[in-house]
């Protein structure tokens, strides 16, 4: 069932199906992160599912799979806060989308895209709403996501210890809100969020 969407895909004629999904469009700061994927069908890899499901341990195993073994094809994209707050968080992830593909090495011909809707790219493409539970390179690409952006706020974290990104990376936790409130936004909270904006 994992692999039926790009099964479908290689039977309509098409040759190089590439999943893509996002990180990081619910946090008041920090960038959003998009990762494409194409994994060969002779390519086996146990376990791949939608990065929420996944122990943190587990979820960084996969993604050290994924991004060391060779015939896997990925490229990652990303927007910062101030791209975010200037075009909005929906089309900032559109344009991460549209990075991260341009960021293979091989251009597909395909694109299978988490959730209902995607970028404007010149490219045929099906989204399909819940991808990262059904499509094995839409989970793939949550994983990458997921664990590169987790990346970027542990080292943001080190620029700005005081609201503690390396715990919730950017997310409205209760935490998260009590030192928004104490020291104010930084530079890389989304001033276009609500909880953000009321403390400007």
């Amino acid at each position: 069932m994992w692999e039926e969407f790009e099964k479908q895909a290689l039977m309509a004629g098409f040759s190089y199906p590439v999943g893509i999904d996002e990180a990081g469009r619910g946090p008041l700061a920090g960038p959003v992160i998009a990762a494409a994927v194409y994994i060969p069908e002779s390519i086996q890899i146990e376990g791949i599912r939608d990065s929420k499901e996944l122990s943190p341990k587990k979820r960084r195993a996969l993604y050290e799979i994924l991004v060391r073994t060779k015939g896997i094809d990925f490229g990652i994209g990303v927007s910062s806060p101030q791209e975010i707050d200037r075009i909005n968080i929906l089309q900032a992830t559109f344009e991460a989308m549209k990075e991260a593909v341009s960021k293979l090495k091989h251009k597909p011909d395909f694109l299978l895209i988490d959730g209902n809707q995607g970028p404007l790219i010149a490219i045929q493409k099906k989204c399909i709403v819940q991808g990262d539970k059904k499509v094995r390179s839409i989970s793939a690409a949550s994983i990458i996501a997921k664990e590169y952006r987790d990346d970027l706020m542990e080292e943001l974290h080190l620029l700005y210890p005081q609201y503690n990104f390396a715990k919730h990376k950017g997310y409205p936790t209760k935490e998260h809100m009590i030192a928004l409130k104490k020291y104010g936004p930084s530079p890389v909270h989304r001033r276009s969020f609500a909880p953000v904006k009321e403390l400007i």
